[in-house]
């Protein structure tokens, strides 16, 4: 084995610099969560199963909030939903968010069941603005803010025939309407949504949005499509808002297990700096380069640092070109070459092993450098905080 002196190379801790000052909004308490204000963006999702199935709900909330939910939404179309309600909001670990369509008597069942806030869709509740008053005062009462979900896919007929279509204008005057009508009864306690299928109109009608109220935005690409298809349209959508400081909370919309929703939605959050990272591979995609198999390291490495949960970045690739330079920048990395790998330490040599060796040096080396940062205190997951107004983040 060929011993390589370590060479300090003196780089720098680069900081979490916010990718934008957030947009300053008023703040809301779903539960004990606070949205807007300069809160840190939470990450939401919403259940598959018929809310009355209570077990099977509260065991779908519990996946989702090992996997890193923090407020979850459950559908109530029928009665046998609404007497649920309680026990779900009792018993969750998380928020609870009661979603609310066609019935506005279900909306003061899940007020009166104690749900964190309830979801209102002013587009297709009959008679909504007449019930205006009296939810406004349900609401006021049990401290429950209320959501304003205005969505292109059930938009009033009124703004249908005004604008021919769910443009960007149709959605926010449908959600500033609805608003109004609260605000008439001194109530504003609210978090508003305009969703489109469209990531082009949807990222249009938030920054319209966001110029015409200081309400915190709940941002959603609605019906985004299967799991690939609807990650790149969320993630195009959420980082061209939340880049200009647009957004409080975010669901990813996709046609796949919730759990997946949830990993999708922290991984935009952190790419943004909007959380702080945990556990990041960097793997080159491959190329005629490469003298190693990278799939299979990169997968196997994964596959044994999974569940760790400190800020580790850990480079694994397979050339000369690319290699060294991204595994001096990590805090942990490998590049690999002519059946050897050299391992980086931030930033230093500290040895090279044979090929067959790489991925269990490098898993050693991340379960050292993760007792280590655990000794020292560092934050697991935990969500940065940028303050509307201000230059710097603070880890909250």
């Amino acid at each position: 084995m060929t011993t390589v002196e370590p060479v300090s190379l003196g780089i720098p801790e680069l900081p979490a610099r916010p990718i934008a000052e957030r947009r300053v909004s008023r703040q809301i308490q779903v539960g004990p969560v606070a949205v807007g204000g300069g809160a840190p963006v939470s990450v939401q999702s919403m259940t598959t199963t018929r809310t009355s199935d209570i077990g099977a709900t509260l065991q779908q909330i519990a996946e989702l909030t090992a996997s890193g939910c923090q407020i979850v939404r459950v559908a109530c179309p029928t009665q046998d939903d609404a007497d649920a309600l309680a026990t779900i909001a009792r018993k969750s670990q998380i928020p609870v968010i009661a979603d609310i369509h066609f019935q506005p008597k279900y909306v003061f069942a899940a007020i009166e069941a104690g749900c964190a806030a309830v979801r209102v869709n002013p587009g297709n509740i009959k008679q909504f603005d007449d019930k205006v008053r009296e939810i406004a005062k349900a609401a006021k009462d049990h401290g429950t803010p209320i959501r304003i979900g205005v969505n292109a896919g059930s938009l009033d007929r009124r703004l249908l025939q005004k604008y021919g279509k769910a443009t960007p204008e149709a959605l926010v005057e449908s959600a500033l309407w609805e608003a109004s009508l609260f605000e008439e009864h001194d109530f504003r306690d609210i978090k508003i949504s305009v969703k489109h299928n469209d990531p082009v109109v949807m990222i249009e009608a938030y920054r319209q949005l966001a110029a015409q109220c200081d309400y915190p935005l709940h941002l959603g690409v609605t019906e985004a499509g299967p799991a690939f298809q609807g990650t790149i349209k969320s993630a195009v959508a959420f980082g061209a808002l939340l880049s200009q400081g647009i957004g409080d909370t975010i669901r990813v919309s996709l046609s796949a297990p919730p759990v997946e929703e949830v990993k999708v939605g922290i991984q935009i959050l952190e790419s943004l700096n909007l959380r702080q990272r945990g556990l990041e591979i960097v793997s080159c995609p491959s190329c005629g380069r490469a003298q190693v198999d990278v799939y299979k390291l990169a997968e196997e490495v994964t596959a044994g640092l999974t569940g760790m949960e400190v800020p580790l970045r850990v480079a694994v690739m397979g050339c000369v070109v690319n290699g060294p330079g991204e595994a001096r920048e990590a805090d942990l990395g490998v590049a690999s070459g002519n059946g050897k790998g050299q391992i980086f330490v931030k930033g230093e040599v500290i040895k090279t092993v044979p090929e067959s060796k790489i991925v269990e040096t490098l898993i050693e080396e991340a379960m050292r450098l993760a007792e280590q940062m655990e000794d020292d205190g560092v934050a697991s997951g935990a969500p940065t905080v940028t303050t509307p107004g201000a230059s710097g983040v603070v880890v909250s």
